[in-house]
């Protein structure tokens, strides 16, 4: 692994361009808390830590998903603040996963009360625990960290890690799959408003909103 290293003298600044980016050996694994350590020192990278302990550096969205992105963090934050149940979490969230991988999705809801069971310490750092409440936004290409290969392998880890529900958002053919706590996902098209059920009690997507960025 290779990480830029150039000392800053107060006032001054090191060009983008002479960063250089992080690598990573292939066969190199990492404990959670490793990554942790990792992350800390490497704010501007986005990267997340799988079951093995290899590390997955993500790659920034593009600027329409980015778009949709913090419309489906507004809709959930709207849905969290209307109650005492939830607490909403945007796209930069990790969360430490029961089999110690560390994956952020793009928007997740987390009961309250488990949030609040937290010590302060585990607040701060990746919460240690699955989301009640998964949400992913494919990109158009099947290729890469946003592509639906990669994207449904990570709503499994979910699924498997006792989320309660998933969806994964896929635009550009306005379709939705649904991951429920277990069993196979759902597609769902041609809808404009996705119910979550009796588990989320009147939470609701407006997927026209989502879709029209």
């Amino acid at each position: 692994m290779t990480i830029s290293a150039s000392p800053l003298t107060p006032g001054s600044t090191t060009p983008f361009h002479a960063l250089a980016p992080l690598r990573f050996p292939t066969d190199m694994r990492l404990t959670p808390e490793q990554f942790a350590r990792l992350c800390a020192e490497n704010r501007e990278a986005v990267l997340e830590l799988a079951s093995d302990g290899q590390v997955l550096a993500m790659t920034p969205t593009g600027s329409e998903t980015g778009g949709r992105n913090i419309e489906l963090a507004f809709q959930l934050q709207r849905f969290a603040r209307s109650g005492t149940t939830w607490k909403a979490f945007a796209s930069s969230t990790g969360f430490r996963l029961p089999d110690d991988s560390v994956l952020s999705p793009d928007a997740s809801l987390v009961r309250l009360d488990r949030w609040q069971a937290l010590t302060p310490e585990q607040r701060r750092g990746f919460a240690p625990l699955c989301p009640d409440l998964v949400v992913e936004l494919a990109s158009p290409s099947d290729e890469g960290p946003r592509g639906l290969t990669a994207l449904r392998s990570k709503m499994a880890a979910y699924q498997a890690n006792g989320a309660r529900l998933g969806w994964l958002l896929i635009p550009h053919q306005q379709a939705v799959e649904v991951w429920p706590a277990s069993g196979e996902p759902q597609r769902l098209e041609a809808i404009t408003l996705l119910e979550a059920g009796s588990e989320f009690p009147d939470l609701q997507l407006r997927l026209e909103e989502i879709w029209a960025v």
